[in-house]
């Protein structure tokens, strides 16, 4: 198996990062022989990841993204700028020598914006079977952000980038054998677009054991502060939907929960803070940047909040603070995609107001945290811990190897 990602592998810095890790090392683990192709931007530093039984890593670099170039192509041309980020011709030819010096039976893509290699992976002499991992519909996101900016140009230019995304992901709808989406409302969405494929909810998962509350608790011994309560939010500070969440809440909702306890902090942690973000650090509001062990500060939080306004997808942060028996108030956006009720699991709230009043009552009520934590720790050892996950990814891949066999069988039918 070939398993060609847009991103580097290590370290899990991205929820990208996380599910791409986790599923090829489950599918390493039922027997796959994995050869995992990691992308690194040119600026980035090689990291050695662990060995999980991969049986080859393979590093491509990509040429810079969001070139002057680039972005007017993304504009007038036929390829959105996602795709025209990703695509370059030494990567192309390296694919090509790739897969011309092994034969594989699959190959499974990670998300539409690596469909300029879907020719290279078709011409391969094997004809390995595909399988695309949505991570988000791509073109749905981009029409919601641009929705939600109020620059005009930025968005024009999102406005078109959705048109061009959503013809590129009809193409791969067509053209792929199989693809894998994090939630039943994404499978509906791209069933309606294409009613013949083979679409199958693989959702995010969680390391249940990493995030065990037994395993976030011991992590408290290895830092000295262990008295400020936080309201806690985590993400890649770069990624536009979080810069948005966290403003917003900083702005709208986290003045009244300051006002009325003042020895609390919100503590916004995750890579690579935005100018955005780092401006909201004050007393009260902690800008960490990247951390070495995230587990400190879910032992430390009261509640973790999900304000996210724009996006797509599933979160891979509401899962690790349910694994980790943190309540959590979430919109209903943030939440879209995870089989969590509300007042059951956690506590979905929109408005600014309503946002606030959840977290309040969560501060106030002990019973109500406790209840809430342990239904969704429950909920995600039985339905998002990855071995379970990996499961069902390996059951689709065992299915594109039968029909691939059968196919390959009626080629080689004797004639008469």
């Amino acid at each position: 198996m070939l398993y060609f990602a847009p991103h580097q592998l290590w370290p899990l810095t991205t929820g990208a990062r996380l599910r791409d890790y986790h599923l090829a090392c489950q599918l390493a683990h039922k027997g796959c022989e994995v050869t995992f192709v990691e992308t690194l931007h040119p600026n980035d530093i090689k990291t050695k990841a662990p060995d999980v039984g991969f049986r080859k890593l393979i590093s491509l670099v990509k040429n810079r993204s969001y070139t002057p170039g680039k972005v007017v192509r993304g504009i007038v041309g036929p390829q959105p700028i996602t795709v025209l980020n990703l695509f370059s011709q030494v990567m192309e030819a390296k694919l090509t020598e790739v897969l011309r010096d092994d034969d594989y039976d699959l190959v499974q893509l990670e998300g539409p914006p690596l469909a300029a290699y879907l020719s290279v992976i078709r011409k391969a002499r094997s004809r390995p079977s595909i399988l695309l991992d949505w991570h988000n519909i791509e073109s749905e996101l981009m029409r919601r952000y641009a929705e939600s900016t109020p620059n005009l140009g930025r968005r024009f230019i999102a406005r078109r980038t959705a048109r061009l995304l959503e013809q590129t992901e009809q193409g791969l709808l067509e053209n792929c054998d199989a693809h894998a989406v994090a939630s039943n409302r994404e499978r509906e969405t791209l069933l309606s677009r294409a009613p013949k494929a083979e679409v199958q909810v693989i959702p995010n998962g969680v390391d249940t054991e990493y995030y065990s509350p037994a395993a976030v608790a011991a992590s408290l011994e290895r830092i000295q502060e262990t008295d400020r309560r936080l309201i806690l939010y985590v993400g890649s500070m770069d990624y536009h939907a979080n810069i948005d969440a966290v403003t917003w809440f900083a702005r709208s909702s986290w003045p009244e929960l300051a006002r009325k306890d003042p020895e609390l902090t919100f503590a916004i942690v995750g890579r690579n803070p935005s100018p955005e973000v780092l401006a909201l650090a004050s007393k009260q509001i902690e800008v960490t940047g990247t951390v070495d062990d995230i587990r400190p500060y879910y032992a430390r939080a009261l509640a973790v909040v999900v304000p996210l306004r724009v996006g797509s997808g599933t979160r891979l942060k509401i899962l690790e603070a349910m694994a980790a028996g943190v309540p959590i108030v979430s919109t209903r956006l943030g939440a879209e995609g995870i089989e969590a009720a509300h007042n059951v699991h956690l506590l979905l709230a929109d408005g600014e107001k309503e946002m606030a009043a959840s977290v309040n009552k969560l501060i106030g009520s002990p019973e109500m945290r406790t209840r809430l934590r342990e239904a969704a720790r429950e909920l995600v050892v039985s339905r998002y811990a990855w071995p379970v996950i990996g499961a069902s990814l390996y059951a689709m891949h065992e299915q594109l190897m039968r029909i691939r066999s059968q196919s390959n069988s009626r080629l080689h039918l004797p004639t008469h």
